[in-house]
């Protein structure tokens, strides 16, 4: 049977080596100083994130996310969990917050004006082909 610091090595490891198949250089970190200056693995070219790796059956979410948030205090990372069971895929769990603004430098939320723009053009296709506001939601 396999220790758990040994488990928690390998997925650190296996971790890596997933942020490496993707393109980016990444180390394991240093293991025995804990916080923002060892996360799990470190990535130069995403400077910005702190990751705890968690390779195991169950895990509580919540749990490891604060460890992340405790971990990453005094420093500007956003806390990440990578996730992973065995046969499965990783997993990569953030705050809906974190989410959206990574999302938002690739796909900027439409402006006001635009959202305007689409409603006004959906009720006039719907005008010229005679169906009403209530019909449509039906």
């Amino acid at each position: 049977m396999i220790n758990s610091r040994q488990k928690g090595a390998r997925g650190e490891r296996e971790w890596r080596d997933e942020l490496r198949a993707q393109g980016y250089e990444a180390h394991r970190g240093q293991q025995f100083c804990g916080g923002g200056d060892s996360p799990d693995v470190t990535c130069k070219s995403l400077p910005q994130y702190h990751f705890e790796v968690k390779r195991t059956e169950r895990l509580n979410i919540y749990d490891a996310y604060e460890q992340a948030v405790r971990d990453s205090l005094g420093t500007q990372k956003t806390p990440i969990v990578a996730h992973k069971r065995n046969n499965q895929p990783w997993l990569v769990i953030m705050t809906a917050d974190h989410y959206f603004e990574l999302i938002r430098e690739t796909n900027p939320p439409p402006s006001p004006e635009y959202l305007k723009f689409q409603e006004h053009l959906r009720q006039t296709i719907l005008s010229s082909v005679g169906v009403t506001e209530k019909e449509n939601d039906e």
